[in-house]
């Protein structure tokens, strides 16, 4: 079974085939519709075999299928029929949880994604917990208001880099789990790691997307 690994962001769509070493990408944005983005995978997948996907979404999933809208891309994704656009089977998964799959080593692993906005989930035995943290209230607005890509551009790196702190610190102190990363496209910006996380990649993402098939293998 060759697997496409699609991971779907709010600047980006980036996709890898099983087998492959070089992953390709095309701009996402806030007018990309579902539809757009299928067209764009299967533009920018040719030349690879795949039998089956696995799409990372910026957003809440249920039960395999789109819960809410996205909130840096177009709507029109919840009840969109992913496996009749595609073609072939797809298997969905919130893109930090997929990330977070990826990343995973043993015990409780934290997942924070440092992107367009904050994804977050927890994986414990490769069981995957997707969250929505960067929707809690924080000063005045919300988590990824200071630690998403806006606030980025708006604090600056090193008060941004103080708030990442912080709330990773406040959410290690909830959770209390055996390993942290950090992942999303701005986590590589930081000036330093806060301390007890480690650095995830972009190929985390991929290596999520192939293990969501073997384990149902």
């Amino acid at each position: 079974m060759k697997i496409l690994a699609v991971d779907v962001g709010g600047t980006n769509v980036k996709i890898l085939a099983a087998g492959e070493s070089e992953q390709r990408r095309f701009a996402s944005g806030l007018t990309m519709t579902p539809k757009m983005m299928v067209q764009g995978v299967k533009d920018l997948a040719r030349g690879w075999p795949y039998d089956v996907i696995s799409l990372g979404y910026p957003g809440v999933v249920h039960d395999g299928q789109v819960a809410s809208e996205p909130h840096n891309l177009a709507p029109g994704w919840i009840g969109f029929d992913y496996q009749a656009a595609f073609g072939c089977p797809v298997k969905l998964l919130n893109d930090a949880a997929m990330q977070a799959l990826g990343s995973y080593q043993k015990g409780l692993l934290l997942f924070v994604g440092l992107g367009t906005g904050l994804g977050s989930a927890l994986v414990n035995d490769k069981s995957v917990v997707p969250m929505e943290l960067g929707h809690l209230s924080y000063r005045d607005g919300e988590f990824e208001d200071f630690v998403g890509a806006r606030g980025l551009a708006r604090l600056g790196v090193q008060d941004w880099q103080q708030h990442v702190e912080f709330i990773v610190q406040r959410l290690i102190q909830v959770f209390h789990p055996d390993d942290v990363v950090l992942g999303g496209g701005n986590a590589k910006k930081l000036p330093k790691m806060p301390p007890g996380c480690r650095l995830g990649t972009n190929d985390h993402a991929f290596a999520g997307a192939f293990r969501m098939w073997e384990q149902s293998e």
